[in-house]
């Protein structure tokens, strides 16, 4: 880490969701809302089917780091604009696709960059980290 460049990338994951995924996370975090699970319901409010959370989505954005980062302790700051949703097929699944690059460095701070996209769409805008690092 002690040598990063404006740049570098610094982690890349993909990560596949499928509708149990949607379960476990509506559990874990109580958001229930039918448009999570029922493609009846996301249909008939205008959606392209299923939608993942969005803090699911911006959660396992974020985490791709933290194996690079070795500490949660340094994320000084975190912030995205969610642009797109991740449609989560009944069969196939939605694979989400982050990489991380150094967007900026400024006195022991790194900006990191995130890259989130699932389908060649990008569904978080402007997701970035601020770290400390050595």
């Amino acid at each position: 880490m002690s040598e990063l460049s404006v740049g570098d990338v610094v982690a890349e994951r993909t990560v596949h969701l499928t509708r149990e995924s949607l379960v476990r996370y509506a559990g874990a975090s109580g958001d229930f809302n039918p448009i999570h699970y029922r493609d009846d319901v996301a249909a008939r409010v205008g959606l392209p089917g299923v939608l993942a959370h969005g803090m699911l989505t911006m959660g396992l954005s974020v985490e791709t780091i933290v194996p690079w980062l070795g500490d949660t302790g340094r994320i000084l700051e975190y912030g995205v604009r969610f642009t797109r949703p991740v449609v989560v097929d009944a069969e196939a699944g939605a694979d989400v696709a982050v990489t991380a690059k150094v967007g900026a460095l400024d006195e022991g701070v790194a900006r990191i960059d995130l890259t989130v996209t699932c389908a060649d769409t990008t569904v978080l805008g402007k997701a970035q980290v601020r770290v400390r690092v050595p």
